[in-house]
């Protein structure tokens, strides 16, 4: 049985005035953040106001978003850093056009599925150099500063090297993020040198230093891409993966390069979103918004029973298709066109049922006839936009340091699957599936939202949760993303491995009621009531009628959103 909740008492008028909550919205946590020129959200404030320091300072979305970037790195280690991957989707004011940038790193060349099964192997290891590929964020900070940047590379990361040197406080998400990483730090010599200071985690309040990433940066800060690709970095990275079984070499890192791509949108309800396509998982957003929308979501009710399961089997379908399609397109030739088509999307509609949730969802057909990640937005006073999405995929990726780099390498290399047949198989110098992935709304040509959830599998369903609380219901840019949430979970994985043949679980926050919560049940879903696993929001929408920006930040997070 699931625990009733508390009923709400409403206060008398004159006590707290007329409102439920402070700002008079039942399901939201703070105001609206208001601005007329620039704004930065991301998750934690120190990085926000890095962000907001460069705008003030002249520099543009390109400019803040990288250096916001680089202090996320520094005080959020877990989630992210230069050791990891980068996803961008930018509107260019003076051209009015959206561009995407792939910023994801390739597995090692000599690295193949036959060593795998040389080593009794079925799968490849989330932790350890195994589950290695290129890092690519420093690399996409040199492709997007370059093309729309105005700043040297030194200025932007100058902040991040002092707090690096001098210290910052450990907020509280943060540091509980780092307690459930303590363990398997301590495993590898170099990671707790670099994480654990005294052997322990750092707790709530305690100010940490990283002098081994401030090197780090300054060598990139002088040296620029190349420092990290050609350098010392790269250098340090390879000695390390040679000594402990892992197959880098400097080819890796010397080849390596990010991609300018174009973004894919599909439209709902009049507003177009867009996403990046493969080899990320963007177009899953896209595939469920096409379902749900010959729906009346808003004559359902918000997180009714009957709108929750519509939003859940629309997510197993387009996963379904995410664990056979999505792969680099490198490598294959993707049906994404058809994918994302209206015309596909009917034919998938057709598939769910009203009355019961599905168990078994295999691919559609459509050729017609542990994740911890960062997001961060960022909007100008010439409203330049950046989407901006990085992560090394697990807590503290890897869990290992390479030498004295002062930054975690990401897993990534894990998503890849050693089926021979799979689209996502691992094959020398290739980007495996990617869960990160950058958001952005226009309407009527012109920007509109731009915005992103973090947190693996989450991500395409928070995506959609927040625009259908946005669009449907009505909420403003905080209600949304404070919303209960609900997220659906172990059916298939990305390497098509089905983990659950009873069609997962459906996790749902405490503000889902439990009318809401019977109703899904009563149609076949399993469910569990869980305080986490629900993503992070960072969000800033422009208001071209008023001039002005509003943003909000994730509640679940220790973020802020902050304009001027």
């Amino acid at each position: 049985m699931l625990p009733q909740l508390v009923p709400i008492i409403t206060p008398e008028p004159g006590l707290c005035g007329d409102y439920d909550r402070t700002v008079g919205k039942p399901h939201q946590s703070r105001s609206v953040v208001v601005a007329r020129k620039g704004m930065v959200a991301t998750s934690h404030p120190l990085a926000a106001q890095v962000g907001i320091d460069i705008l003030k300072a002249g520099g543009n979305a390109a400019d803040a978003a990288i250096a916001t970037n680089a202090m996320m790195g520094l005080v959020e280690p877990m989630s992210c850093g230069i050791g990891g991957d980068l996803f961008v989707i930018y509107w260019d004011a003076k051209t009015q056009k959206l561009y995407g940038l792939n910023a994801s790193g390739r597995s090692p060349y000599a690295l193949n599925r036959e060593v795998f099964r040389s080593k009794g192997m079925t799968e490849i290891p989330s932790y350890g150099p195994l589950s290695w590929s290129v890092p690519g964020c420093v690399d996409g900070w040199d492709e997007l500063r370059r093309r729309f940047g105005t700043m040297p590379l030194d200025h932007l990361l100058k902040p991040s090297i002092g707090y690096a040197e001098e210290g910052f406080a450990v907020p509280e998400v943060i540091a509980s993020y780092w307690k459930g990483s303590a363990k398997s730090l301590s495993e590898w010599p170099d990671s707790a040198k670099t994480y654990l200071p005294g052997g322990k985690h750092p707790t709530v309040g305690q100010v940490f230093k990283n002098p081994w990433l401030a090197k780090s940066y300054q060598a990139i800060a002088k040296g620029g891409r190349d420092a990290f690709y050609r350098g010392d970095i790269a250098r340090q990275i390879v000695a390390f993966s040679e000594k402990h079984g892992g197959y880098f070499a400097m080819k890796d890192f010397e080849d390596h390069t990010s991609e300018w791509v174009e973004p894919v949108s599909t439209n709902y309800r009049g507003y177009d979103v867009w996403e990046l396509p493969p080899n990320g998982q963007g177009i899953a957003a896209l595939q469920m918004l096409n379902v749900l929308e010959k729906y009346d979501l808003k004559s359902l009710g918000h997180n009714s029973a009957e709108t929750l399961h519509l939003l859940v089997e629309s997510k197993k379908l387009a996963f379904a298709d995410r664990s056979k399609f999505y792969a680099d397109p490198a490598f294959n030739k993707l049906p994404v066109k058809e994918l994302i088509s209206k015309e596909y999307a009917d034919r998938q509609r057709q598939r769910i049922k009203l009355d019961q949730a599905a168990k078994d969802v295999p691919p559609g057909d459509p050729k017609l006839g542990h994740g911890d990640t960062i997001y961060l937005t960022v909007v100008d006073e010439n409203r330049n936009c950046c989407s901006l999405i990085q992560s090394i995929y697990y807590g503290f990726g890897s869990q290992v340091v390479p030498g004295d780099v002062g930054f975690a390498m990401q897993n990534r290399g894990q998503l890849f699957a050693l089926d021979d047949q799979h689209l996502n198989r691992l094959e020398p110098h290739k980007r495996p599936f990617h869960t990160i992935i950058p958001a952005f709304v226009t309407k009527d040509g012109k920007p509109y939202f731009c915005f992103g959830v973090m947190g693996g599998d989450m991500q395409p369903q928070g995506h959609v949760q927040i625009l259908v609380n946005m669009i449907d219901f009505g909420m403003n840019v905080q209600a949304a993303g404070d919303a209960a949430r609900f997220s659906h979970y172990g059916s298939q994985s990305p390497t098509g491995d089905p983990l659950d043949p009873d069609g997962g679980t459906v996790g749902i926050e405490s503000g889902v009621s439990p009318e809401a919560a019977r109703g899904l049940q009563q149609r076949g879903h399993k469910l569990v009531r869980s305080p986490g696993g629900y993503g992070g929001y960072q969000g800033i929408l422009i208001d071209s009628e008023n001039g002005t920006l509003h943003g909000a930040t994730e509640p679940r997070k220790d973020g802020a959103a902050l304009g001027y």
